[in-house]
């Protein structure tokens, strides 16, 4: 867990976060539509800043970006949580984790502890040229997306 950086202080405890355009405000003891940012006494964290729940291998060509570095490969991964709803999610079981009142940090949400440096030594490992937040909404898990870029 780590504190969140898009997000500002309402009164009565009570935070705007700023991850996305659903601007969710956030009692204290809460969580916006994803399920993954909490307000705990005043202040915005994130609950899956190192958890990783899926991470693959995959050929650039998969990716809505096929034309960058093409025969590379990527490393995708995700966190859970999602401020999308969407009717046939491929990925439900990791993203819709606010449908399910699921704790982020239990069964299979909990996922493998990565800090940045490590998504970035195991990408290099794997012979990745690129990593692809993918299968779940990255703004949700953006200090996590800032932090493995820097």
């Amino acid at each position: 867990m780590i504190r969140a950086r898009l997000y500002e202080p309402l009164s009565d405890g009570a935070v705007k976060c700023l991850a996305c355009n659903h601007y969710c405000t956030i009692a204290p003891g809460h969580t916006g539509v994803c399920g993954v940012r909490k307000n705990l006494d005043g202040q915005l964290f994130s609950l899956v800043y190192d958890r990783v729940v899926a991470a693959a291998v995959d050929p650039i060509e998969k990716k809505p970006i096929f034309h960058f570095k093409p025969g590379s490969l990527s490393f995708s991964i995700a966190a859970p949580g999602c401020n999308f709803k969407c009717r046939f999610c491929q990925n439900a079981d990791i993203s819709q984790v606010r449908d399910r009142g699921e704790d982020p940090f239990s069964g299979r949400l909990a996922g493998k502890a990565m800090t940045p440096e490590a998504i970035v030594a195991k990408a290099v490992e794997q012979g990745c040229q690129s990593i692809a937040y993918t299968y779940t909404e990255p703004t949700v898990f953006f200090e996590l997306v800032l932090d493995t870029a820097m």
